[in-house]
């Protein structure tokens, strides 16, 4: 079953607080999204151990409930 925008979202923002997360259905099919994440809590991490942290805050519905997420993570600009 795939997972709904406002989902992926709450899900994203509770497990990396205070990140700005917006979401994009690439697709139009509920199942291929595109998410844009800034945190601060990224701050000196790879670009790796960034998206560790969002696919953590999915709970494991990566690759079950959600199917494929483009994901692009920054720091907040000063």
């Amino acid at each position: 079953m795939a997972m709904d925008i406002a989902e992926i979202e709450r899900l994203i923002k509770e497990g990396i607080p205070g990140a700005s997360v917006q979401i994009e259905d690439l697709r139009g099919d509920g199942d291929h999204y595109a998410a844009y994440v800034v945190s601060a809590a990224f701050e000196g991490l790879p670009r790796v151990k960034q998206h560790q942290l969002v696919y953590a805050a999915l709970q494991g519905k990566m690759g079950t409930d959600l199917h494929a997420l483009a994901l692009q993570t920054s720091v907040p600009e000063n």
